[in-house]
């Protein structure tokens, strides 16, 4: 793994996870679901579990989202999903959490956002109320200060008050002055109100790149708070995953954030867990963590007409996916293994080499057959029409024989 210096920050636990410089980068994601619906909602977090994310929000927004919170966790709990459940309050939070006391100690986290609990305001102690429920649950809570929903009397009084200097910022710099000032009044608050500091994570989501280094390196040089990263709706496709990894690569290679997740908007109907690969994918390509195997694939040429390099690179992918749940808990290191799958005989044998395992199918008027390489060896020529049987069959007894296997209680604990 990279030897990234990370910036040191408080560390505290959610549920059985630990956040903070003193634990790995760690990847959560959200449910879209609606939250009263449980049998939904269960689907969809043990799904996003299944996918690597480490903890999982939801909507908590009324009465029955709140009745609903204590049957999810038990229900996933009775399926062997332990994920930590986060709870998402806006407005309403204290209301909540004070009338559905069971739901405050079924999530391990509460996220509140200062500019939508009223801070602030003398008459309204709405943040304090959800303070002191995560004081008497022992929760971690995230203050997450997003600019679609800043504090509007902190943001109109810095914008005055720099209109009135010589000098007057951009207003673009007020604003990102205003979100780093916002959230760490709030954590200053919440520790008055007896919240430890490594009980508070802190955010401060943006939707444009630049803003989001900008404002994190500003946040980062002023606390010691663990930090939550994130491109705040950063699109879906391309834009989404481009923008996010722009923006997160950055903040991570010098050492900023504890955890991250990557807010895709997908596609209707569209799998929810695309987020939590594309999170994970950032860890990995950048050497920080190692979620699953990694498949190298030429991206093809005139030497390489034929597709079936290209469906045969898919189906790897997809066929790791499919088993990286079970192998996660049968195997140490398989998240290490490195497969490459190539298209003609140019860099095919060289990739192939340099991968555990890897195959050189044959490029346009080559010979038809696909030598197969593992740890740098030659040891079999593939050829005919069950390639990709044969190529799977040499995959899982290269796992089943190279990864030692985890001790049962270790497995059905995972």
């Amino acid at each position: 793994m990279a030897t990234i210096q990370r910036r040191k920050t408080y560390t505290t636990r959610i549920g059985n996870v630990l956040v903070g410089s003193g634990a790995p980068v760690m990847v959560q994601s959200m449910t879209n679901t609606d939250t009263a619906d449980i049998a939904s909602t269960v689907q969809q977090v043990a799904a996003l579990a299944r996918a690597g994310s480490e903890v999982v929000r939801v909507t908590v927004n009324n009465d029955a989202a709140a009745q609903a919170v204590r049957p999810i966790v038990d229900e996933l709990a009775a399926q062997g999903v332990h994920v930590p459940i986060i709870g998402d309050f806006h407005y309403n939070g204290h209301l909540l959490l004070r009338k559905y006391p069971d739901c405050a100690r079924a999530l391990a986290k509460y996220r509140i956002n200062p500019g939508n609990v009223s801070i602030g305001r003398k008459d309204d102690d709405n943040f304090r109320t959800m303070i002191e429920v995560a004081i008497e649950n022992d929760r971690p809570v995230r203050i997450g200060v997003n600019w679609g929903s800043l504090d509007q009397q902190l943001l109109t009084r810095m914008m005055d008050e720099n209109s009135r200097l010589a000098h007057p910022l951009e207003a673009r710099d007020v604003m990102m002055e205003a979100m780093v000032v916002s959230a760490l009044r709030s954590a200053e608050l919440a520790e008055e109100y007896g919240l430890p500091a490594d009980h508070i994570i802190l955010s401060a989501k943006v939707s444009g790149v630049q803003d989001l280094i900008d404002v994190y390196r500003n946040l980062a040089a002023r606390c010691q708070y663990a930090l939550h990263l994130g491109l705040t709706e950063a699109g879906m496709g391309a834009k989404g995953i481009v923008g996010s990894t722009a923006g997160l690569a950055v903040l991570i290679q010098e050492g900023i954030g504890d955890t991250i997740r990557v807010s895709l908007t997908p596609a209707p109907n569209g799998d929810r867990t695309e987020e939590v690969f594309v999170a994970q994918q950032i860890l990995q390509s950048m050497g920080i963590r190692s979620f699953s195997p990694q498949v190298t694939a030429c991206p093809g040429c005139g030497r390489t007409t034929s597709t079936y390099f290209q469906e045969l690179a898919q189906q790897i992918q997809g066929y790791l996916r499919e088993m990286m749940p079970e192998w996660r808990t049968k195997y140490d290191g398989v998240e290490e293994l490195k497969l490459a799958v190539m298209g003609c005989i140019v860099n095919g044998p060289g990739e192939s080499k340099h991968a555990n395992i890897g195959i050189s199918l044959p490029g346009t008027f080559e010979e038809p057959k696909a030598p197969v390489f593992i740890d740098g060896r030659l040891v079999t020529t593939l050829k005919g029409d069950h390639i990709v049987e044969e190529f799977t069959h040499i995959l899982n007894d290269y796992v089943e024989n190279r990864y030692s296997r985890k001790p049962v209680e270790a497995a059905v604990k995972a």
